[in-house]
């Protein structure tokens, strides 16, 4: 399965609350940090309420 590697790139200074605590739920605390999750649905939606503060890039699964 496709996996979707995720990085914090702008501070959550000033932000919504919400948005502060989706990036919390994906696990970025500060800028650099990456992640990478699986590309479903729900990831989708929350890196969507982020997209301003984060770069996503798809990696294809190798299997």
């Amino acid at each position: 399965m496709a996996q979707l590697k995720v990085q914090q790139k702008k501070s959550t200074i000033g932000c919504q609350a919400n948005q502060r605590e989706t990036l919390r739920t994906l696990g970025l605390k500060r800028i650099g940090d990456v992640v990478v999750k699986e590309d479903r649905p729900e990831i989708r939606g929350m890196v969507h309420t982020v997209r301003h503060l984060v770069t996503v890039e798809r990696i294809d699964g190798g299997e």
